[in-house]
């Protein structure tokens, strides 16, 4: 799955990835939807025997023309007149009794809205796919880097000490979590879509509902409470996970960019043969998986407050809301398939520098760490004295380029309280040593890798 190209100028960097949710797949949808309603109709006693396989014989997408169906929407406001009247006239005249199974008390709503649960389902299997993978790189790195030092990062300044482990145990945890999402809209959101007209099936007279269950069955997909024409909940829930998802991918993204920069450099993206070059800096090696996740992710916000403002439509039928959903919810999942493609990739060839970590902490002389050795000295000198002492010994590191533990030996002052007080230059030099201050990180970690070993038994039932 990871990988597949979309074709067209953007359609790798935007497009990557089999979450199909493209004019084709569309067109394959309705098909199907049309397709299991003959079958529907006929095993309700709507039409005659053989009905159904004869529509769905010919309900072949490389039978259709999209560009026509297209031009004809036009003139309709959707797709679905043309193709019913292009489905009817390709049944052969040995089968001509079929087409009254054609389209049998639908609307094009009908038909527009099961289509859009098809081509949902199959775009989410394939995103959960690629979460997967991407969760047991994150995983991976978790268990592996779950020691390795690292400065943490507050309002992009260094702050206490974590680990690499813990900062991958994030990035999963926030994966598993759209993964849960996903996973429940998937199985327990998704529905057929049919209510006639108006939501009543008065065409179909008292098989209506009989109808619907059997349509049901034939997409493999649940039959709702009643017809949800003006009811956007289903939609918009496949909006909202979609643009949660993009948010855990752009967090990771946004992330590693931070991270593979030059003057940082403790993470880079896996060498590929001619990524990541300038169009004139030949030394340039730019981080473009990451790139491309947020340029994939940034654009998901605007698409789900388009699929939400949609909601609020009028009396049985929208005029022009339910219309304005069919792009956003096919960039949606395009967009949030093409991070989840980046994202499997980004991650499973991630290459970390605990070396450059290591210097990138230390290069802050301890400074990080006053906040463990103020609760080392506190309980002996008061708080406000450590707090006082610390802080003038942290602007002599900073001024004069030294250690923290040298910038407080050097005060002759500060050394005679430290000593009369009890404490070592080894306790001080203890209290600043990272490794010391990294707090829950392991159980954090662990909470992060037994919750992910759960979900992955819970979806492999």
């Amino acid at each position: 799955m990871t990988g597949t190209s979309r074709g067209g100028l953007f359609g790798d960097l935007f497009g990557r990835g089999a979450a199909d949710a493209s004019d084709a797949a569309w067109l394959r949808a309705m098909l199907d939807t049309e397709a299991a309603l003959a079958r529907a109709v006929e095993q309700a006693g709507l039409a005659p025997p053989g009905s159904g396989a004869a529509v769905t014989t010919i309900a072949r997408a490389d039978f259709f023309d999209n560009r026509a169906l297209g031009e004809a929407a036009a003139l309709t406001g959707n797709p679905i007149p043309a193709l019913v009247r292009a489905l009817t006239e390709r049944l052969p005249e040995s089968a001509a009794g079929a087409a009254v199974a054609v389209h049998r008390g639908a609307t094009s709503q009908d038909i527009i809205d099961t289509a859009a649960m098809l081509v949902a389902r199959t775009a989410l299997d394939v995103i959960l796919a690629d979460l997967s993978a991407a969760a047991g790189s994150c995983a991976a790195h978790a268990t592996e880097h779950a020691n390795t030092v690292m400065s943490g990062r507050t309002l992009l300044q260094q702050a206490v000490p974590v680990t690499f482990g813990l900062l991958a145990a994030g990035w999963l945890t926030a994966i598993d979590e759209a993964r849960e999402n996903l996973y429940q809209v998937r199985t327990a959101r998704l529905a057929v879509q049919f209510g006639g007209a108006a939501g009543t099936l008065a065409s179909l007279g008292d098989a209506g509902p009989r109808v619907a269950v059997l349509l049901g069955e034939e997409l493999d997909l649940p039959v709702p409470v009643m017809p949800w024409h003006t009811n956007r909940q289903r939609i918009i829930e496949i909006a909202a996970a979609l643009a949660g998802t993009c948010a855990a991918l752009g967090k990771i993204a946004r992330d590693v960019t931070l991270l593979a920069q030059t003057e940082v450099a403790e993470v880079r993206e896996a060498a590929v043969a001619g990524r990541g070059g300038s169009s004139v800096m030949p030394h340039k090696q730019n981080p473009v998986a990451a790139i491309a996740i947020l340029g994939c992710t940034k654009q998901t916000p605007g698409l789900l407050a388009t699929v939400t403002s949609a909601a609020e439509q009028e009396h049985q039928r929208a005029a022009g809301a339910w219309h304005s959903e069919w792009l956003p919810l096919s960039q949606l999942l395009t967009l949030t398939g093409s991070a989840a493609s980046w994202t499997a990739e980004l991650l499973s060839g991630l290459q970390i520098d605990p070396p450059r970590m290591h210097a990138n902490l230390e290069s802050t002389h301890g400074l990080p760490l006053s906040e463990n050795l103020a609760g080392v000295l506190s309980p002996v000198l008061g708080r406000l004295q450590a707090h006082d002492l610390l802080a003038k010994a942290s602007a002599r590191s900073a001024t004069n380029n030294i250690s923290l533990s040298d910038a407080i030996y050097a005060d002759a002052r500060s050394a005679a309280i430290l000593t009369d007080a009890g404490l070592t230059r080894s306790d001080v030099e203890s209290a600043l040593r990272p490794e010391s201050y990294l707090g829950a990180t392991a159980e954090f970690i662990s909470r992060a890798l037994a919750a992910h070993a759960d979900l992955e038994a819970t979806l492999r039932e």
